[in-house]
């Protein structure tokens, strides 16, 4: 693996994303996992009703998972991340269950719409940097035949994202355009966190 020059300095990720985990490990970086449980729908809510935008509304998310690990861990550069999606003001959350997912895609099929990537660090219960970032994406007008084929191949993972589908894999068949950065849409802005760790000397340079 790639050595530290700062062999102390832990890297905590306060999110239970899989595809998370995965951008920063594939990158080089030994993370401990440390999902941050907080209770999402309220805090969307609360924003909703003080006419929050969504980009607010994913960095104060963001925010709240890192501090609530950072208090745990200390020393650590906390990691935590929020990923919203808005379609004409519409903001869609993970589906629940199949059927939802099945209507969330009908919803997005044809439109464009925004997913809004928000990241925060935190050291010593202090927010060290946050960044937020964004992707339009265009989703094609597929049939409702290719609908029900891509949700009988992909099964359940596709409950783990919001808008219902995984752009890394059999997700990408549903896109007609796509204007953002691919790290962003996968949830995690990793070329701006990886330099913030590095500017920060706890990856080497």
């Amino acid at each position: 693996g790639i050595e530290s020059t700062m062999p102390d300095a832990e890297i905590v990720l306060a999110s239970a994303s899989q595809s998370r985990a995965d951008l920063l490990e594939g990158a080089g970086l030994e993370v401990l996992i440390h999902p941050a449980n907080i209770d999402e729908a309220v805090i969307k809510n609360e924003c909703r009703q003080r006419d929050k935008d969504v980009a607010t509304t994913a960095a104060q998310l963001a925010r709240e998972k890192s501090e609530k690990i950072s208090n745990l861990f200390p020393d650590a550069f906390v990691i935590g991340a929020d990923q919203m999606l808005d379609c004409g003001g519409e903001w869609l959350d993970k589906p629940v269950d199949m059927a939802a997912a099945v209507k969330s895609l009908r919803f997005l099929r044809g439109r464009t719409h925004e997913l809004v990537t928000s990241v925060s660090i935190m050291r010593s219960g202090r927010e060290q940097w946050c960044f937020t970032d964004r992707a339009k994406l265009v989703m094609r007008d597929f049939s409702d035949e290719f609908l029900e084929t891509y949700l009988h191949r992909v099964g359940e993972a596709v409950l783990s994202s919001v808008g219902a589908y995984q752009l890394e894999g059999l997700g990408a068949q549903l896109f007609e355009r796509i204007d953002g950065d691919y790290f962003t849409i996968l949830g995690l802005p990793l070329l701006p966190v990886l330099g913030y760790l590095r500017d920060e000397g706890a990856l080497s340079v």
